[in-house]
């Protein structure tokens, strides 16, 4: 097995975006329908949560109103119920073989027609007939999917169990008299809104003798969210390498590191940790996503969903299948196997989201999610990821170019954070510019002859001996920072643009970065630089690095890489002193970052006391963790090597009242 490699997209507004749904109504068929006791005629009334407080008013008009339409705002929504409550899905074949990807995804709770148990019909979305007193005897009731039927499934109470309904269920007048409770669970997420757009009609029809009354309420699967930093930290996910080789203790050592950052943070639920692969990158082959609804008592109804990178054989997305999905947690994979596998630009790390904003007209009460594109080359990431992100009508993925980086991750260069003010948020962004001042400065005060890095060697990898002077003295070194700063600049101008974010809301962390390749002259040719020799990394742990799928700038080699990508046309970078905005936001204001190893002087790392002042100022304690061995010399750092799940309890319908 080819060992993994880390080969590092609008809200609608409200009002606009309205599902264009067939408005059924109360319909009486016949002269004056079935009659009551007293004469008088009846009308079927079916109700759905519709304003979403976890109630179907079956007295008021609450819930009848809009209840043939669909938007942001308002009407009834279900979830698409791809967990696994009772662990009741198989994760391996006969005699312990592995199933097929395929396999794997195959089951969930929606692709069986029970209930399974009381957490099961959590995930059941309620609907409700307005009790009809007085129905004569031999009066029937009966139920349909008008709309959606492929993917949604309706179940009726009786005598406290859920039955399937099927196209042979009746209602008794007895139930109809008293009014009769439904659960409605979707069979999966909107994939391609162009194919289904969420959308499924309800239909009650009440039948006596050749007259007919009916009437339908509309639902649509609640949109797959991907989450924000505004959103609190419940738990840290990262992959623990097995074995006892060098790289595997280091590795382990840092998940030990992290275990005891993470409780000082305040998070105490444990680490959720990947040790079946040995993928190190938990960024990249999973992007934690949501699906809410709310649920009875007015309490959020939440699913946690997986969802997989479009990297059919990254083998780590399978643990999540194997170990993660369960009781209210599923998880989606979409593949095309006619589509170039982009390893880099279809990982993880290059999926962040904006926190919650509206500007220009135009709303994101979720918040808007940002992906890589390489337009040097016009590669980007997989289509049919970016069809499912887009279909959900909620976080419209924006693309800003990262053909600048080796990786070409989003999460290499921006992040967003918490910030006391009307937005709620910041942006924080790598500057180059102010990595080049600290060391121009250093060496204008007469430090030139500092190392450039204070990371202590190892007997299989010995310590960087680059001084300041000669890392400024590398032809490269400066002209690629300042390139770095323009291609930077760049996308934090559109950043600014489609949210309304301005200067005094940017953070900038110093930052400085490094080529990983270059076009040869003439033919375009790239040419590999192999940065752990450069940064005078031994041949052993170079080994190891290799194994473990850590050298990301093999996968701009296309000897190297899988996909057999075509090699960037211009010079690629990644980070020289390790990326302090590639860290993990554990609190409102506690920020892990990686351990920056830079020139120590009077004492004290240059680079950690400037990045912490600059964290400080935005409100915000730092602290650091040693990655360089394990990730950053693998062209990745702290967030590259973990990933978080978020409180998602918050309706994501409504803005924040700053916004």
């Amino acid at each position: 097995m080819r060992p993994p490699i880390r080969r590092r997209s609008r809200l609608y507004p409200v009002g606009s975006v309205v599902l264009a749904l067939a408005a059924a109504g109360s319909v009486l068929a016949g002269a004056a329908g079935p009659a009551s006791a007293a004469g008088s005629p009846v009308r079927a009334d079916l109700r759905a949560d519709v304003n979403r407080d976890g109630r179907v008013d079956v007295s008021g008009s609450s819930d009848k109103t809009g209840e043939d339409g669909w938007s942001v705002g308002r009407g009834a929504v279900f979830l698409p119920n791809i967990d696994d409550d009772t662990k009741r899905c198989p994760v391996t074949g006969p005699g312990g073989s592995p199933l097929s990807d395929a396999k794997l995804a195959a089951c969930n709770d929606a692709t069986d027609t029970k209930v399974n148990g009381s957490a099961d019909a959590s995930d059941l979305a309620r609907v409700r007939s307005v009790p009809m007193p007085g129905l004569p005897a031999g009066v029937q009731g009966s139920l349909e999917i008008t709309a959606g039927g492929k993917h949604a499934r309706l179940f009726v109470k009786r005598s406290g169990t859920w039955v399937l309904v099927t196209s042979g269920t009746r209602l008794t007048a007895a139930e109809l008299r008293s009014g009769v409770e439904f659960g409605v669970e979707g069979t999966d997420v909107v994939r391609d809104s162009a194919k289904w757009d969420g959308r499924t009609v309800v239909r009650l029809t009440v039948q006596a003798g050749s007259r007919s009354t009916s009437d339908s309420v509309t639902l649509r699967v609640a949109p797959l969210l991907t989450q924000h930093h505004l959103q609190n930290t419940q738990q840290v996910m990262v992959t623990e390498v097995q074995g006892e080789g060098p790289y595997s203790r280091l590795q382990q050592k840092f998940v030990r590191e992290l275990a005891k950052e993470v409780e000082k943070a305040g998070v105490t639920t444990p680490l959720v940790k990947f040790t079946k692969y040995a993928d190190p990158w938990a960024q990249d082959f999973v992007e934690p996503a949501y699906v809410s609804m709310t649920g009875p008592g007015g309490e959020r109804q939440v699913m946690r969903v997986m969802l997989r990178s479009a990297q059919p054989d990254r083998d780590a997305g399978r643990e999540l299948f194997e170990k993660v999905r369960g009781r209210d947690t599923g998880v989606v994979q979409v593949t095309d196997p006619a589509e170039p596998d982009d390893w880099s630009l279809n990982s993880m790390g290059n999926l962040e989201t904006i926190p919650p904003h509206a500007h220009g007209g135009r709303s994101f009460p979720a918040g808007r999610i940002i992906m890589g594109e390489r337009k040097d080359s016009g590669a980007r990431p997989s289509k049919v990821m970016r069809t499912l992100l887009k279909s959900q009508g909620m976080q419209d993925p924006l693309l800003l170019d990262t053909s600048w980086l080796g990786v070409g991750h989003v999460d290499e260069f921006v992040q967003f954070l918490p910030a006391d003010t009307p937005r709620g948020w910041r942006i924080g962004v790598a500057d180059p510019e102010a990595g080049l001042r600290l060391l121009r400065d250093a060496q204008g005060a007469g430090h030139g002859r500092t190392k450039m890095f204070s990371v202590p060697g190892r007997s299989d990898s010995p310590a960087p001996k680059e001084t300041i002077d000669q890392a400024l003295a590398d032809r490269h070194l400066v002209a690629d920072n300042e390139m770095a700063a323009r291609r930077i600049a760049a996308n934090l101008e559109i950043l600014k643009r489609e949210t309304g974010v301005t200067d005094g809301e940017i953070v900038r962390v110093p930052a400085l970065y490094t080529r990983d390749s270059e076009a040869s002259a003439g033919s375009g040719e790239e040419v590999p630089v192999p940065r752990l020799t450069r940064m005078g990394a031994g041949a052993d742990l170079v080994g190891t690095l290799k194994d473990r799928g850590q050298q990301k700038w093999l996968a701009q080699n296309p000897a190297a890489s899988p996909s057999g990508a075509q090699a960037p046309a211009t010079v690629t970078t990644s980070a020289y002193v390790p990326g302090a905005v590639n860290g993990v936001l554990l609190g409102r204001d506690r920020y892990l970052a990686p351990r920056q190893w830079g020139p120590v002087i009077g004492g004290k790392d240059i680079f950690t006391e400037a990045v912490t002042a600059v964290y400080r100022r935005a409100g915000l304690k730092v602290s650091y963790i040693d990655d360089w061995y394990t990730y950053h010399l693998g062209m990745g750092e702290v967030h590259c090597g973990t990933n978080t799940l978020r409180d998602a309890s918050g309706a994501w319908w409504r803005l924040p009242a700053t916004a």
